[in-house]
């Protein structure tokens, strides 16, 4: 982290994000200001509280990747929640603590992997002793009898070897399978019920007998299951929780979107639940407080809250007065044009058209775009967002579905070794459906 500065970690998201310089910028300083922090003494540290963020923009223009590929540069437990699907407290919804819970539960995860990662070497010889043992049990020997000993260490060799060598991949041998616990039914209440459901089932769980049985598996099905069971017993769980909630609590990030579905207050009557009031069950969480999880209690005071919305209808300042301090920085991201879906095509690791470039190349056929096609295809995404609804990169996507679907639909059943997509190709496979209103609305 020390050496992720701001500049690098622009450079990080340009490799995947076209434009958006402000908002790049401003999240790259709210990540490196998380490592400041670290370096301040106490108390001093604690009272330093993260740069939360509100990311303006329409849809599709890279509000979520942005945030998105920061926990992945940065390692950091993340989540992504839709602010639509909280509710006030006593209305049918989910509880707002429980993003907090989630963000808790990746970060387990998480630290889960890397211990596994760890002690994977250990996991795998041990497995290697287990398959011994199954495929040449110990029986009865007389241990005082050293002949014996000596003759089934000898042969006990043997078997290794040829183990090693692969003699033995496809022979069945019996294993151990994990219990599956009980489904419980998703119990829809009042605050706190989804940490009460995930109690219950961890409780229901533990009292009722193990429903342990063994399945027949080849050896080299075998080996990847008895190494996740001896890899989950070197692992101390204690710690990895404690690693968890540390990392949640300091590093983590929470990304809400569609913030702006709950900005303003609602006109006249319905069922629809008032959104100040989604506000204000929020609010608490981003200004800081202790929420409980199965894991133990969780400090939200220093984790880097994230959101985003369109704000068509209403804006930032339609928020409650109290949330919109909790957000202080405020960024807008610009739409996109025709310019940049060229470059979103092409110039990012995951281009679309690399993506399309390996799923050809899975069916040994070589796909390749001229560069009018490219720009014809930027056009045709370009008008069918200036003429309907605006998704941004998005529409990208449905555009190279349509030019592209009937060639994946005959790729295994005909000969084709090479596919040139040109100009004039893109303009007679889209141009009638851009040109029809109706149907480019269905199909794009």
């Amino acid at each position: 982290m020390k050496n992720l500065t701001p500049k690098k970690i622009v450079r990080e998201l340009d490799k995947y994000i076209i434009g958006q310089k402000d908002a790049k910028k401003s999240v790259a300083i709210a990540l490196r200001n998380r490592w400041r922090r670290q370096q301040v003494d106490q108390p001093l540290r604690d009272e330093i509280i993260p740069n939360n963020i509100i990311l303006i923009g329409s849809t599709g223009v890279g509000k979520t990747e942005i945030s998105r590929r920061l926990s992945s540069l940065m390692n950091a437990p993340f989540v992504k929640v839709e602010a639509s699907k909280f509710t006030e407290v006593g209305y049918v919804g989910r509880d707002v603590e429980s993003m907090v819970r989630d963000l808790v539960e990746a970060s387990v995860k998480t630290a889960k992997s890397e211990k596994e990662e760890e002690v994977l070497n250990r996991a795998v010889e041990l497995t290697e002793e287990r398959i011994l043992d199954i495929l040449f049990p110990v029986g009865k020997i007389d241990f005082q009898d050293d002949e014996a000993l000596q003759r089934h260490e000898r042969t006990r060799q043997k078997m290794r070897s040829r183990l090693e060598k692969g003699d033995f991949e496809d022979r069945m041998i019996e294993v151990e399978s994990k219990s599956t616990p009980m489904p419980l039914m998703q119990v829809v209440g009042p605050i706190g019920m989804d940490e009460m459901t995930g109690n219950i089932q961890d409780m229901i769980s533990g009292l009722l007998p193990k429903n342990q049985k063994n399945q027949k598996l080849a050896v080299a099905e075998a080996r990847e299951v008895i190494v996740e069971q001896e890899a989950e017993k070197l692992i101390d769980m204690d710690e990895v929780v404690s690693i968890a909630i540390n990392r949640a609590e300091e590093n983590g990030i929470i990304f809400i979107d569609e913030i702006d579905k709950i900005a303003g207050t609602n006109s006249g009557s319905g069922p629809d639940v008032s959104r100040e009031g989604v506000q204000r069950d929020i609010l608490p969480i981003i200004e800081g407080c202790t929420v409980s999880t199965k894991y133990g209690q969780v400090k939200t005071d220093h984790i880097l809250f994230i959101s985003a919305g369109a704000f068509h209808v209403s804006k930032p300042s339609d928020l409650i007065p109290e949330l919109q301090g909790r957000f202080p920085i405020r960024v807008e991201l610009n739409n996109l044009t025709k310019s940049d879906f060229v470059k979103i095509l092409t110039q990012p690791k995951n281009a679309l058209i690399k993506q399309y470039h390996a799923l050809f190349n899975a069916e040994n056929v070589k796909l390749e775009f001229d560069k009018k096609a490219i720009h014809e295809l930027a056009r045709i995404a370009f008008e069918a967002n200036d003429r309907m609804e605006n998704i941004g990169a998005r529409r990208l996507h449905t555009v190279l579905v349509a030019l592209l679907e009937d060639l994946l639909f005959e790729l295994p059943n005909r000969n084709i070794k090479d596919v040139f997509v040109t100009r004039e190709m893109v303009k007679e496979k889209l141009d009638d459906i851009i040109g029809d209103e109706d149907l480019s609305r269905y199909v794009l």
